[in-house]
């Protein structure tokens, strides 16, 4: 069989799937202390809509900056219970999100991505350049890596020079960790065959921790977010080129796709700065079983694409407000027979 032939067979099974539903969380931008600033919503892609599960309208949210402690970002299931980052804690719910808990570590600061692999929580502190680790089963943080850069680095990353950072490992649970600083951006993190990758906005490649090495996995632009090994090399959002995009290791783009526009005029807040908020920005990403992938973007939208066919393969749009965008974004394992699923 040809591989055209191939892929036009497997376009063909991944047509007849049915699409699961989507968990997703939200950061609205540009609010005042008062609104909603985000939230949690479970998007059926077969049906085509959205329910909202959770409302993060915290009243002793930190409202310095732009981003910090606004919102809800990075989601992972274990045993039956949903984690959610939110900045500095990461919050456990049931199935049905009522709370159950929270985590919270001195080295946990503006976090972003998370995942559960072989009963272990990974978390992206973005706040302290490194991947924290907890044991969930004793509920105790165990090792964390720090990928750094000094200020002489900083200004050769600024040009666009490639670099590799400082690396180190430390004890999360006790003193002596590196201090606060956010060099890197570390925003991702993901688990494969045992080894941790991490990547960030200001990182030039997608690395790979290997226990005590630190070794470059792929080249990858600065400004993305998501990025995971996918077949031969990475998938990511290139948030400043709004697509999601797929590379080879050594940096070139073999395909993307084009995140989904909307006519300005039908746009909620859409004379606000585009430093504040601004329409089609990309974040959330995973991967389906089938082969076809799923992105989240602003206004708060969760799409299907097939990429070798280089096409939208199904579009829910969650609201037209440009402050809303996607962050978190996962397939919900739980059936929906909770009271969270939406009614008929």
């Amino acid at each position: 069989m040809t591989e055209l032939a191939q892929h036009q067979t497997s376009s063909a099974s991944r047509a007849e799937a049915r699409l699961p539903t989507i968990v997703c969380s939200s950061v609205v931008r540009s609010v005042h202390q008062g609104e909603s600033h985000g939230g949690v919503y479970l998007v059926d892609l077969e049906r085509g809509d959205a329910t909202q599960v959770l409302d993060w309208s915290e009243a002793d949210i930190d409202w310095e900056g732009r981003g910090g402690d606004r919102g809800l970002r990075g989601i992972a299931f274990h045993d039956g219970l949903v984690y959610l980052a939110a900045s500095d804690e990461i919050f456990v719910y049931d199935r049905d999100f009522e709370p159950r808990g929270s985590i919270r570590n001195p080295y946990l600061k503006h976090c972003h991505e998370i995942t559960v692999h072989d009963g272990r929580l990974y978390m992206a502190s973005t706040g302290f350049d490194s991947v924290l680790e907890m044991d969930l089963r004793t509920q105790a943080f165990t090792r964390a890596w720090c990928l750094r850069y000094s200020d002489a680095w900083k200004l050769l990353r600024t040009l666009r020079i490639d670099i590799k950072p400082s690396f180190r490992t430390y004890d999360p649970s006790a003193p002596g960790g590196p201090k606060s600083a956010d060099t890197s951006h570390v925003n991702n993190v993901v688990v494969r065959d045992g080894a941790i990758y991490a990547c960030g906005t200001r990182l030039s490649a997608l690395w790979r921790v290997d226990r005590p090495k630190l070794e470059r996995y792929a080249r990858t632009p600065f400004g993305t977010h998501n990025t995971q090994p996918f077949r031969d090399g990475v998938l990511f959002n290139h948030t400043k080129t709004d697509r999601i995009a797929y590379a080879s290791r050594d940096g070139r783009v073999t395909g993307s796709v084009a995140l989904p526009t909307y006519p300005a005029e039908s746009l909620e807040h859409a004379d606000l700065p585009s430093d504040l908020a601004r329409p089609t920005f990309g974040r959330g990403l995973t991967v389906l079983d089938d082969g076809r992938i799923v992105g989240g973007s602003s206004p708060a939208t969760v799409t299907v694409y097939d990429l070798d066919a280089g096409r939208m393969v199904r579009s829910v749009n969650i609201t037209m407000d440009v402050r809303n965008a996607v962050h978190g974004l996962e397939v919900w394992p739980y059936d929906r027979s909770s009271s969270a699923s939406p009614s008929d």
